[in-house]
């Protein structure tokens, strides 16, 4: 199959493909004569195989890390766990961070009357002083 049918049954565009190749994520697929590339059913295999880690966040490196775990059968799946639960203490940190944000921006835009006036809470605040965060 070519690189457009390939992208259809992966649902990784054409574009990522590419990338993902020039990369060394994917393996290139085979090629024609013409220098068309080739897909063959177990590189959409792959490919949603990446699409699916990067769906649920994992970095270029991590996939680069279950992809290798996958193709190893001798791997323990004590290495997938352990990449998987440091994954899942980010994702809970960043969580954490957007709702901290949320919540900052929320008391700031109940305090925001919201009106004709020119004064606002929220812009006050952005030109305020540094915050502790912006210290560290």
């Amino acid at each position: 199959m070519n690189i457009g049918e390939a992208s259809a049954r992966s649902g990784v565009s054409a574009k990522m493909i590419r990338y993902y190749e020039s990369i060394g994520l994917i393996e290139p697929p085979s090629r024609t004569a013409a220098q068309y590339r080739v897909y063959a059913d177990d590189d959409v295999h792959t490919l949603r195989f990446v699409r699916r880690a990067r769906d649920l966040g994992f970095s270029l490196e991590e996939t680069r890390e279950l992809l290798a775990l996958w193709r190893d059968r001798s791997r323990a799946s004590a290495d997938v766990k352990k990449l998987a639960m440091a994954h899942i203490h980010e994702l809970e940190a960043k969580a954490a961070e957007l709702k901290a944000m949320a919540d900052t921006l929320r008391h700031l835009a109940a305090h925001c009357h919201g009106d004709h006036r020119p004064d606002c809470p929220i812009l006050n605040d952005f030109a305020a002083q540094p915050h502790l965060a912006e210290k560290a």
